[in-house]
């Protein structure tokens, strides 16, 4: 099968044939329509520190993806053959004291599709039946290729509660864009969405946010005047990974304010531990998605927001073959797209 894999230690990748995955007794053989290129791809691609540390090479990248079921282990009967399906890319211990607690996205021991094991930028992936996220018949492959990501903005969007709330979003990728989305769901009362691209500030506008704010150029502080807040931000979600981000954010945040930390950043860096203190933020990591409290939520939203709906697919800006995955990565790293998806069985 071909196959978008890192073949050695260093940067760039390559299109090569690779034997097709076997389906092991508890596992599921999917073929794969779409994927999606997400940040971590162009990080293992550049090949910088974190990737070093993370990929064995040779390695099929790619953990966000749909396709259709061919194959089910022995041992399978949560799903069948030509049901369409997403998949969540964390394959967990199942041992250690949180998986054994309920709390699976906080295994100790993860082991992750398209980083620790081979991934879905292939015409197959296999995955353990218990990470199979059955679809709709009708779901369209692009749009099923983002629920991986559309899972990180659940779980980042709702670990506070939002009614009635002003909530300062920083970074307007696909996944705050999605963000915006939800928040306007779950009952925010303003919305602000902070980026320095004015396309992806464009679509968080689209996806229900009430200002956006370019901070190469205009302060957040303005928008909440322009907003006429005068006690700050209830709830942030940072999904850049940017530390100027974060540093405004915390500037902007009212007392008691709850900030959800979604964006890697590439190294340490410092903030205002004195405001954090005396200002009384919380602040909280958020990775991966629950599992899978998440995916039935966020299932459940795209069922029955329109706003939602409209959103994930608006946010799918660029498709290209897996062929011509360059062009995919150079989009990417542009600025000027949402999400970019590669076309693996050519039916986009």
């Amino acid at each position: 099968m071909k196959a978008l894999a890192k073949t050695h230690a260093g940067p760039s990748l390559e299109l090569v044939d690779r034997p097709e995955p076997e389906c092991g007794p508890g596992d599921v053989k999917i073929k794969v329509l779409a994927a999606g290129l997400c940040g971590t791809d162009l990080h293992l691609e550049q090949w910088d520190d974190w990737a070093a540390a993370q990929v064995h090479p040779p390695m099929t990248l790619g953990h966000e993806f749909f396709g259709e079921i061919v194959e089910v282990g022995e041992d399978v009967t949560s799903c069948r053959v030509g049901q369409k399906a997403s998949g969540e890319g964390h394959v967990v211990c199942g041992v250690c004291r949180n998986c054994r607690a309920g709390r699976r996205q906080m295994c100790i021991a993860v082991n992750s599709v398209g980083v620790n094991r081979d991934g879905a930028f292939a015409e197959y992936v296999v995955i353990p039946a218990t990470n199979v996220w059955v679809q709709p018949d009708d779901m369209r492959p692009e749009v099923g290729a983002l629920f991986d990501p559309l899972g990180n903005a659940t779980h980042t969007a709702l670990m506070f509660p939002l009614v009635g709330e002003d909530v300062l979003i920083t970074g307007a990728g696909p996944i705050g864009v999605m963000a915006a989305a939800i928040a306007r769901h779950a009952g925010a009362r303003y919305i602000v969405v902070t980026d320095v691209s004015d396309y992806r500030l464009g679509l968080a506008s689209q996806a229900g946010a009430d200002l956006v704010v370019n901070v190469a150029t205009t302060r957040i502080r303005e928008a909440q005047d322009k907003l006429g807040m005068s006690e700050g931000f209830d709830v942030a979600l940072e999904m850049s990974g940017n530390p100027a981000a974060l540093r405004e954010g915390i500037e902007n945040m009212n007392h008691g304010g709850r900030i959800a930390l979604l964006g890697l950043p590439k190294e340490g860096f410092a903030i205002d531990f004195g405001k954090v203190i005396t200002h009384m933020l919380t602040i909280k990591g958020v990775y991966g998605r629950e599992m899978f409290e998440t995916w039935y939520a966020a299932s459940a939203m795209m069922q029955n927001s329109a706003l939602l709906r409209q959103t994930v697919s608006s946010v799918i800006t660029h498709t290209f073959p897996l062929e011509e995955w360059p062009k995919a990565w150079e989009a990417a790293r542009s600025g000027d797209c949402g999400k970019v998806v590669l076309d693996i069985a050519g039916t986009l």
